[in-house]
């Protein structure tokens, strides 16, 4: 057992699918905002258009802030807005300190900053520090040597084949997006690396001005009024360091695929997951604390973006003697592979994995979908949409949903000729849908008017899904039920609940295909959630869950396809769910 599998109490109860308790309660635990928070992510391209080019933009985002204020959001984090040559929609940026002109102005974001300030909205900016755009005056200096620059990127001679005599990259590392992490520039006569596209150059955080400039870019933005930062693609932050001879190493063969440009095809152990890109959290962290600490108001929030394995993720936490990150992101709902499906012991794992390895006194957090991933609906299965919003508002933590999610928005089918994604335009026209991200950022639903309401213009940048017309803002706000009113009453639910704030957590596996949470706090209601994520009707006995539950339990939230009155009693024992049937019942 690894040692920060004890520090979270747990009690295993039933052989059927394994009941697990967090035994700890928090009743007497005062939270600070972002331990209980609803975060909304906001592409900003595909979220609202005001000027009609056909791409949101900041004043668009302004325009529909009321919207997230009646979500019951807590606070908005926007993809990023920064100058960029927009090779890779914004996560290649040209210039840290000023914003992408077809996004808006400075002026648009601080007015952006006041409106949500006037509504009680945190605004959270997408901060990317591994890497800058290669038309960045940075790596201009870069290229010339320039005093101070010299070594603002990792450079690297590369080496010369013995056989052939020519020169060529230093190691066999791959790009994010198919090929060689090495790109050769002939004015500097040395290669850069760029673990992304080629115009999205690694930054070198061996070098201590780097590590302060990127400190820089955060503060500018705290004196700017965000509320935090989400950090982009963190894991990949350093690289191992070249050996005696001056050499990087090459990485070892996966065995993973056969694709010799795809990135998987390597163990990628020497790029990922270094230890020294945990302290530089922790350093930021810092920065984060130190700014709360001199201007005052509420703390300014750490998150991270951590596709990696738990025994590296959870160190972002912190320890004992040093805080990290608020809340390094949970991808183990989005990381389900896609031969499981969705389903009741799939979701126990996701939940485990997180739950049981997470350091004592940190808050987790519930994360179904992103800007990178197809949409939760399409992943899931439309007829569990409701459950899995459900289920990231019951279970204990914070949760993230990506916009569109509370409407239902599936993918949009984008053909070869509307793809926008590097990923996938850097593959060709048979394999590209594999590769693709367009897919889940088509334009955000808001009528079921032109372009769904989005833009006034002739063409969006990309075409609208094809549900528009029924999964939308307008319609579902006019339905007597959907899944936009469910989940304005899950937050709601969240916000005005006790025990959903601090009560303890049990969860388990019932009758295969149904999931089951009990939160509980002493003289509270308990909340409990059973969802049914099964192709079939089935009963379940919710008193061998948890014996100490009443003979029935209040319904107080249905998903769509139930047909149980809301406010009516359920018995705990045979208590039946249609195929797709999601309940949140209270024992008040």
């Amino acid at each position: 057992m690894r040692p920060w599998q004890v520090l979270i109490p747990t009690l295993c109860l039933l052989a059927l699918g394994q009941a697990c308790e967090d035994a700890t309660t928090t009743e007497s635990t005062t939270k600070d905002w972002w331990e209980t928070a609803q975060f909304y992510q906001i592409y900003p391209r595909s979220f609202m258009d005001s000027d009609g080019d056909g791409i949101g933009d900041l004043n668009g985002i302004t325009s529909k802030l009321d919207y997230l204020k009646d979500l019951g959001v807590t606070a908005a984090w926007l993809s990023p807005i920064f100058k960029s040559p927009m090779v890779d929609f914004g996560y290649d940026i040209s210039d840290f300190f000023d914003i992408q002109p077809e996004y808006g102005t400075m002026e648009d974001f601080r007015a952006l900053i006041k409106k949500a300030k006037e509504l009680d909205l945190k605004i959270i900016l997408d901060f990317v520090p591994n890497h800058s755009s290669d038309e960045n005056e940075w790596f201009k200096k870069s290229v010339k040597r320039e005093k101070g620059y010299e070594d603002y990127y990792v450079w690297h001679d590369g080496k010369i084949n013995a056989d052939t005599g020519k020169r060529e990259p230093p190691s066999n590392w791959l790009q994010a997006f198919r090929g060689s992490a090495w790109e050769w520039v002939e004015e500097r006569q040395q290669y850069y690396l760029h673990q992304f596209a080629v115009q999205q150059a690694d930054l070198n955080y061996r070098n201590p001005d780097v590590v302060e400039q990127m400190k820089r870019v955060l503060r500018y933005w705290l004196h700017e009024g965000v509320a935090g930062f989400r950090c982009d693609a963190v894991p990949v932050l350093f690289e191992v360091e070249v050996d005696e001879n001056g050499q990087y190493p090459d990485e070892a063969v996966s065995g993973l695929t056969d694709d010799k440009d795809n990135r998987n095809y390597l163990k990628n152990e020497l790029i990922e997951n270094r230890p020294e890109t945990i302290d530089m959290a922790y350093q930021w962290r810092t920065v984060m604390d130190d700014h709360q600490r001199i201007y005052g108001g509420d703390t300014r929030v750490l998150l991270i973006e951590t596709y990696a394995p738990p025994a590296y993720t959870m160190q972002f936490y912190g320890n004992r003697s040093v805080e990290g990150a608020h809340l390094p992101f949970n991808f183990n709902l989005i990381t389900v592979p896609a031969s499981d499906g969705v389903s009741a012991s799939s979701i126990k794992k996701a939940v485990d994995n997180w739950l049981l390895l997470m350091p004592a006194g940190r808050t987790p957090n519930w994360v179904i979908g992103n800007h990178d991933q197809r949409r939760a609906a399409s992943r899931y299965g439309a007829g569990n949409t409701d459950a899995m919003n459900m289920l990231v508002m019951i279970l204990p933590g914070a949760s993230v949903t990506y916009q569109g999610e509370e409407l239902g928005m599936t993918d949009g089918w984008i053909s070869w000729d509307d793809t926008q994604d590097p990923a996938a335009c850097n593959s060709d026209k048979d394999s590209y849908e594999q590769f693709t991200r367009d897919p889940s950022r088509t334009p955000f639903h808001w009528t079921s008017g032109t372009n769904a309401g989005f833009s006034t213009g002739p063409k969006t940048w990309l075409p609208l899904a094809e549900d528009y017309e029924t999964q939308n803002v307008e319609v579902e706000t006019a339905a007597t039920r959907s899944h936009l009113k469910i989940y304005k009453s899950l937050v709601a639910l969240r916000k005005s609940s006790k025990t959903l704030q601090n009560g303890s957590t049990k969860y388990a596996v019932l009758n295969e295909n149904a999931f089951v949470v009990k939160r509980s706090l002493s003289g509270s209601p308990s909340i409990v959630f059973v969802a049914n994520l099964g192709s079939k009707g089935i009963t379940v006995d919710l008193d061998q869950f948890d014996q100490t539950l009443p003979t029935h339990l209040t319904l107080k939230i249905r998903s769509i396809s139930s047909t149980k009155a809301e406010g009516s009693l359920f018995e705990t024992k045979g208590l039946s769910l249609a195929a797709g049937e999601a309940l949140v019942m209270s024992t008040d």
